[in-house]
C-alpha cells in the first residue's frame, strides 16, 4: 500500500512540475511582442536563404 502512495505522490510532483515548466514558457511568449516575431521570422528566413 506504501508504494502506491509514493507513486501517487511521485505523481502528482511530476504533473505540477510539468504545470510550472509550461506556465513559465506561455510567459515567455507572451512579453514577445508581434514586431518582434516578425523580426525573429525574417531573420530564419535569411538563414535559410543563405544555405
Amino acid at each position: 500500500m506504501k508504494l502506491w502512495k509514493v507513486l501517487g505522490i511521485a505523481g502528482v510532483a511530476g504533473v505540477a512540475a510539468t504545470g510550472a515548466i509550461i506556465a513559465r514558457g506561455q510567459r515567455q511568449r507572451a512579453q514577445v511582442t508581434p514586431e518582434q516575431v516578425r523580426v525573429q521570422l525574417h531573420e530564419r528566413l535569411g538563414e535559410r536563404a543563405e544555405d
